[in-house]
C-alpha cells in the first residue's frame, strides 16, 4: 500500500515510519508540520519507499494534492498536539490541530476515496490513532476501559481527541468512509520528546536536577512500548474491520511514583557515575502540586485486539524500560538537538512526572 502517515516526525509517528519501512513492503508518505516536538531528521530518511512533506494537515488544498499526487491507499492519522500540561496552558492549539486538522483530513480523504476505482476503494482505510484518555479516569477497583466505555475526557487535550474520534466515526457512519479507530495507553520508548515522564526523569537525573512528581505519585497508567504500538497499528491497518474500534494496551499498569523509582534503580546500574553531591538518584525526587483535573488511573482492556486480530505486546515493561534508558543514555546528542530546536528549556523543567502520553 501507499500509506500517508500524518505526524510521522513525532514520537509515535517516527517509530511507526521506521517500522513500516523496515518490517513491511508498504510505501510511506510522511506529512508533518515539524512543530517543537518533531524530529527533523525523520524528514531526511533516505529510503526508496519513503517521501517526506513538511505541511499542515489543516491546509485542505495541500492535503488533497498529496492524496492525489501520491495515489494514497491508506491514511494513518497521528498528527496531534498531545501534552496535557500544554493543553491547560494553551488549549487553542489543541482545538486547531486535533479537531480542525482531523476534520480537514476527513474531508480530503472522503473526496479522494470517492474517486478511487471500486476495487481500490474497497481496500482504502482511514486509520485514526487516539488515546485512552478520552475515557476519563478509573477508581482503583474499576474494570479497565473497553471499546464501549463511555467518553468522559478531563483535560483540553483529551477533550480535543474525543472530539476527533467522534468526527471520524461520524464520517464512517454518515458517508461510509472505511475508518478504523485505535485508542492506546501511555507510550514510552526511543525518540520521545523530553517533556514526557520517562525521558524527563532520565535526563533530569543524570544532570542532577530534581525529579518532580505530581501529588503523591499514585496516578496509575498502563505502559505500552512504542514499537509494540507500531506493530499493533500495522496489524489493525492490514486486518482491522472498518467501523471498528480497537484498544491497544501494554498490560503493564504502574503507579507514576513506582515508574520513577524503577528508572532510578536502572540508572544506578546503567549510569553509576552520578552528578556531584548525589548519593542516590532517588534523593532527587520531589513532590509538587498536582496538575488540575489530573486523572487518577487509566487501564486498557485489549482482549478484542488479541482475540480478533491476534496481537499482544511483545515486551514486558521491565525489559522495555531498561532498553529505553539505554537508548537515551546512548543518544544524548539527539536529546540536546531536539531540545535546542525551538523548545523552551526553562518551561521543560517545570513539567512534573505524570505527564500524559
Amino acid at each position: 500500500m501507499r500509506i500517508l502517515v500524518t505526524g510521522g516526525a513525532g514520537f509515535i509517528g517516527s517509530n511507526l515510519v521506521q517500522r513500516l519501512l523496515n518490517a513491511s513492503d508498504h510505501h510511506v508518505v510522511n506529512i508533518d508540520k515539524l512543530t517543537y516536538a518533531a524530529d527533523p531528521a525523520v524528514g531526511a530518511i533516505d529510503h526508496p519507499r519513503y517521501h517526506f512533506i513538511q505541511a499542515d494537515i489543516c491546509d485542505l488544498e495541500t492535503v488533497r494534492n498529496i492524496l492525489s499526487d501520491h495515489d494514497i491507499d491508506a491514511i494513518m492519522h497521528l498528527a496531534a498536539e498531545s501534552h496535557v500540561d500544554r493543553s491547560i496552558d494553551g488549549p487553542g492549539d489543541f482545538l486547531q490541530t486535533n479537531v480542525v486538522g482531523t476534520f480537514t483530513l476527513l474531508q480530503a480523504a472522503l473526496s479522494h476515496w470517492r474517486q478511487l476505482p471500486a476495487d481500490r476503494a474497497s481496500r482504502f482505510r482511514f486509520h485514526h490513532i487516539s488515546t485512552d484518555e478520552v475515557y476519563g479516569d478509573l477508581d482503583v477497583d474499576d474494570p479497565a476501559f473497553t471499546e464501549t466505555t463511555p467518553y468522559h475526557p478531563s483535560s483540553p487535550y483529551s477533550a480535543s481527541k474525543a472530539a476527533s474520534d467522534h468526527f471520524v466515526r461520524a464520517w464512517q457512519r454518515t458517508y461510509g468512509l472505511p475508518a478504523l479507530v485505535t485508542n492506546c495507553s501511555n507510550n514510552y520508548g526511543p525518540r520521545q520528546f523530553p517533556e514526557k515522564l520517562i525521558p524527563l526523569i532520565i535526563l533530569n537525573a543524570i544532570s542532577g536536577k530534581s525529579l518532580p512528581v505530581y501529588g503523591d505519585g499514585g496516578q496509575v497508567r498502563d505502559w505500552l512500548h512504542v514499537d509494540d504500538h507500531a506493530d499493533a497499528l500495522i496489524t489493525v491497518l492490514e486486518n482491522g474491520v472498518p467501523g471498528e474500534t480497537y484498544n491497544v494496551g501494554g498490560r503493564s499498569e504502574r503507579r507514576n511514583i513506582d515508574v520513577v523509582h524503577s528508572l532510578c534503580r536502572i540508572l544506578e546500574d546503567e549510569h553509576p557515575d552520578k552528578p556531584a553531591g548525589v548519593a542516590h538518584y532517588t534523593d532527587l525526587i520531589v513532590h509538587v502540586t498536582d496538575r488540575p483535573g489530573h486523572d487518577r488511573r487509566y487501564a486498557i482492556d485489549d482482549r478484542k485486539l488479541a482475540a480478533e486480530l491476534h496481537w499482544t505486546p511483545a515486551r514486558t515493561f521491565e525489559q522495555g524500560l531498561r532498553e529505553t534508558v539505554r537508548w537515551y543514555l546512548d543518544n544524548l546528542d539527539w536529546c540536546r538537538r531536539v531540545k535546542d530546536g525551538g523548545y523552551d528549556g526553562q518551561r521543560l523543567g517545570t513539567f512534573a512526572a505524570g505527564a500524559a502520553q
